[in-house]
């Protein structure tokens, strides 16, 4: 009789036992984890491994969590720097190398003959120690330029992951589809030149793409004595016809680079540079670079030495072209809207330097080109390496109109400096189409044909 009870009784509240014992496995299963994650937070794992994503302080990070002042907690990053010349040409290279904090999501909009590809190749190498999930075109290494970005535009998320970490291939800007593809906790970044280097450095690199510039090309080649810049600037309507899409970089490059109006000022032009304003933790300026890469730093919880560079897709000094007055005020008058968006970013720009710090930035621009030169000492054996003298690996893609130099690097290097220093001097091309493998197992489509 009471056995018979007893089976009553469990039978009846079968469904609260179920509960109950889902309950306690559950809770067992959590503590395990958090032991399992709290020793392992201990353990230093070097090269290019994934790493877990944690604070500085080794708490887990909330993804969704976003600072109110990304500046203020960074702290400094020569604190850790063993003593004595020798230890910190040795730890230099190893720091990079090194487990670390995973960066916050980061959207970097790659604005053409800025300085774009230096930060890009950053960005690459931080995200690949990350094992970060890179949002991809769909199609080649851009998002179907020069349209404006749109979220359909970018690669599927690849299997095992929840969401895109970085985005910094070339497109033009629309803020509004960028923030349905990114996280909400995204940081924006962009870099902007000085117009009249920027301007020169366009017109040399695109002038046999820029349906404009190659028409002057070609009056400049019936006239005597004169660049078919200077020929370009003399009449630049009577070339640029803004009705033609491939015309996009031909007046107001880095205007139309952020989904401005870049052909002429209107009303709308004050609002737009407010949005951009909020809409870009950082502006960085190419005349600043390195105070940028240390705001940058701060940023994406990065160390110094993590912020090491070479300068990428750099010309041959023979293809870049000396600018008198009369050129330089007249690329100015042509290029308007520019030089408004650049003095308005830069004057944005020394105000962030100002609230981070000027003596504290001054002191850490100091320390990142100590640790950039000691790495560059370690890895780079020849600069302005001709292409014809290059590895097709690290050999730059290479325009009709001008010559893009690269580096050597060094050969008393072991397997894994190897793997870093190439990475450092790798050009855009050839990195995005590795990254891209990597993460789809497969390469990059082709543009379809119509």
């Amino acid at each position: 009789m009471t056995l018979h009870w007893l089976a009553t009784q469990l039978w009846r509240y079968r469904v609260a036992g179920l509960m109950v014992t889902l309950g306690v496995t559950c809770l067992l299963i959590l503590v395990g984890s958090h032991l399992l994650q709290h020793s392992s937070s201990h353990d230093w794992h070097r090269g290019w491994s994934k790493r877990p994503v944690r604070d500085r302080e080794g708490q887990a990070a909330s993804a969704n969590q976003r600072p109110n002042n990304q500046y203020r907690d960074h702290r400094r990053r020569s604190d850790s720097q063993p003593s004595g010349a020798k230890a910190k040409k040795d730890a230099n290279l190893y720091n990079i190398l090194r487990t670390r904090t995973r960066s916050p999501p980061v959207v970097f909009l790659k604005t053409h003959k800025t300085g774009s590809s230096t930060v890009q190749n950053m960005l690459f190498r931080m995200g690949e120690r990350d094992r970060s999930t890179f949002a991809f075109p769909h199609y080649t290494y851009q998002f179907n330029y020069p349209n404006k970005f749109r979220a359909e535009f970018v690669d599927e998320l690849p299997d095992g992951s929840s969401q895109y970490d970085i985005l910094c291939s070339h497109m033009r800007l629309d803020a509004g589809q960028l923030k349905q593809v990114m996280p909400p906790n995204t940081i924006y970044i962009t870099i902007l030149r000085e117009p009249l280097r920027t301007f020169e450095a366009v017109f040399s690199y695109y002038t046999s793409t820029v349906p404009a510039f190659t028409l002057a090309k070609k009056a400049a080649e019936r006239a005597e004595h004169k660049s078919a810049l200077s020929v370009f600037l003399e009449s630049p309507e009577s070339f640029w016809d803004p009705k033609e899409p491939g015309n996009g970089l031909g007046k107001n490059p880095q205007s139309f680079d952020l989904g401005l109006n870049s052909r002429q000022w209107n009303s709308s032009w004050p609002a737009d540079l407010m949005l951009l304003e909020d809409t870009f933790q950082l502006v960085m300026i190419a005349e600043h670079f390195d105070e940028s890469l240390v705001l940058l730093g701060a940023l994406l919880k990065l160390e110094l030495e993590e912020l090491a560079y070479v300068r990428l897709n750099a010309r041959s000094p023979q293809d870049v072209m000396p600018l008198d007055n009369i050129t330089k005020a007249r690329i100015r008058a042509w290029n308007s809207l520019d030089v408004l968006l650049y003095d308005f970013f830069l004057q944005f720009f020394w105000e962030k330097a100002e609230r981070y710090g000027l003596e504290r930035l001054n002191r850490e621009v100091a320390q990142l080109r100590a640790s950039t030169d000691t790495i560059r000492q370690k890895c780079v054996a020849r600069k302005g390496v001709p292409p014809g003298e290059l590895e097709d690996l690290v050999r730059p893609w290479q325009t009709d109109s001008v010559t893009i130099l690269g580096y050597q690097i060094q050969g008393n290097l072991t397997k894994q400096e190897q793997g870093f220093c190439t990475r450092l001097v790798l050009p855009e091309l050839q990195y995005h189409a590795h990254l891209y493998f990597q993460q789809y197992g497969r390469d990059m489509r082709a543009v379809p044909t119509l």
